[in-house]
């Protein structure tokens, strides 16, 4: 079957780039190596549409302008989907912040597009959900969104499939020979190999990324990564109030609680990794690490017995020096100068993926519309 665009991976970035594609007439293939859509990182993230309000302190302005360009968007065209939500963020004597530097980070977040904010009276504390109020010097309420991650991705794919957009599961990509005009493509599925022509190849595989680029012919230079885990817990317990943005005393990042299907969702981690990415599994002292955030500000005595679940993702970073919880956060589309017909993306967020199908398709309409 051959096919203007295949896209390699059926999460939220390759759901996004066939939806794109297919909304613009052209014939779309996407093939999954799982036997279901968003199998890997994108049913695994922390389930935010938000436009990252720690981002500001990096200076990264654009993304979240962009974010929330893209979460107002969502929750205009899919509101079964994304859910407008508060988040409390409280501000204690030993929290690195102070309350007027958070105050501003908000009205920038603000000023860049978010919802509004306010600061919470201290005679409303107690209505928390059982936040520890002991050395509490502020708490202030924003929104952002929250969202099932899977399900969204579903629902793009489907929209795509509804546009024209052929998608096989249970599917690897064995080899892609490119040349001036056209993709030779062989796959291997549940009937067996399976050969055809693409003129353009999506490589939205998340981590497996680079392991698709050595399935091309000719070799196709990857970008240098690496990949983060990050592991999110489910306990007992109904969050009444929304979703609590905290300051992990262990070491000063970020850590959401949030509700979650009648029970309460901590993460997320950030470990590195190695290995192949579909063996990801949570670990023990990450499971540790988010219970102790958890019985820190919430005045409790979880055990590790009491996690009802745990999963863990991977996100693709830019390699480099100093911590994952700093290194910036934007897409990276890469595309080979002498094989422009083959776009690889590198990381991206759940918020985003419309915007980063748009980038996608200004990338690859020239050769499109040329061929």
């Amino acid at each position: 079957m051959d096919c203007d665009i295949l896209v390699v991976g059926a999460g939220i970035h390759g759901a996004a780039v066939a939806h794109a594609a297919a909304r613009r007439g052209y014939r779309v293939h996407v093939i999954e190596q799982f036997g279901r859509p968003a199998e890997g990182t994108s049913s695994r993230s922390s389930k935010l549409i938000h436009g990252g309000l720690r981002y500001l302190e990096t200076g990264q302005l654009r993304l979240v302008r962009e974010c929330l360009h893209a979460q107002r968007a969502l929750l205009r065209e899919r509101p079964s989907l994304v859910q407008l939500t508060p988040f409390y963020l409280p501000v204690y004597t030993h929290t690195t912040r102070p309350a007027w530097k958070i105050a501003f980070g908000l009205w920038l977040y603000r000023l860049l597009g978010g919802q509004r904010f306010r600061r919470i009276p201290a005679s409303e504390w107690h209505d928390l959900d059982g936040l520890d109020s002991h050395d509490l010097r502020a708490v202030f309420r924003y929104f952002d969104a929250q969202t099932d991650d899977r399900a969204l991705t579903e629902a793009v794919l489907a929209d795509a499939q509804a546009l024209g957009a052929s998608v096989a599961f249970n599917t690897r990509l064995e080899r892609a020979e490119c040349t001036a005009t056209r993709c030779r493509v062989r796959c291997h599925g549940p009937a067996g190999a399976e050969e055809f022509t693409a003129i353009c190849v999506v490589n939205a595989a998340g981590p497996w990324v680079n392991l698709v680029l050595e399935c091309m012919t000719p070799h196709l230079a990857p970008l240098d990564i690496e990949l983060v885990q990050g592991t999110h817990i489910v306990v007992p317990g109904r969050l009444k109030r929304g979703i609590y943005y905290l300051e992990a005393p262990q070491d000063r990042r970020a850590v959401f609680v949030m509700p979650w299907r009648g029970h309460t969702l901590i993460g997320t981690t950030e470990t590195p990794y190695r290995g192949d990415p579909a063996d990801v599994q949570p670990l023990p002292s990450e499971q540790f690490y988010l219970l102790a955030v958890y019985n820190h500000y919430f005045n409790s005595q979880l055990e590790p017995t009491d996690i009802l679940a745990s999963f863990a993702g991977l996100r693709v970073l830019p390699a480099g020096k100093g911590r994952a919880f700093t290194r910036p956060r934007d897409t990276v589309l890469h595309c080979d100068d002498a094989m422009p017909r083959v776009v690889s993306i590198y990381g991206g967020k759940l918020t985003s993926h419309a915007h980063t199908a748009v980038q996608v398709m200004k990338m690859l309409e020239p050769i499109l519309k040329r061929d």
